[in-house]
């Protein structure tokens, strides 16, 4: 069973649910840097837009009913790998040990020109 789940604090570009709850995994759909009172990326460099995509990330995790703690496995996709480093310094500070399982992927580009896009599975029960 497939149930939505969706936060007034993420922004949809697109035909899809920010979340699918298909118990005891959610799953997210990637987030980008957008800033739900504007509906505009982020300003500021690579670190800011990574903290938006989680605090978009997070607020719809909360709509499940769950937290960071929960999360097992993060997917990151930045347009330029140069900004990895800066990228995984804001990433380390939304996490606390043990760290979810992740993967970072170089891509040509993203929706709305962002820098980053992060997507996520969480585990009920965790």
């Amino acid at each position: 069973m497939r149930n939505p789940v969706s936060a007034s604090e993420a922004v949809a570009v697109g035909p899809y649910s920010h979340g699918i709850d298909s118990d005891p995994y959610v799953f997210l759909s990637g987030q980008t840097p957008l800033d739900p009172a504007t509906g505009a990326l982020v300003p500021g460099g690579i670190g800011a837009q990574t903290n938006r995509c989680f605090d978009n990330l997070f607020a719809v995790l909360a709509g499940a009913g769950l937290g960071p703690e929960h999360v097992v496995k993060v997917n990151v996709y930045l347009t330029d790998m140069a900004d990895f480093a800066a990228m995984n310094e804001a990433y380390a500070t939304r996490f606390d040990e043990p760290y979810p399982a992740r993967t970072t992927i170089g891509v040509a580009a993203l929706p709305l020109g962002a820098a980053v896009e992060i997507e996520l599975v969480a585990r009920k029960g965790r």
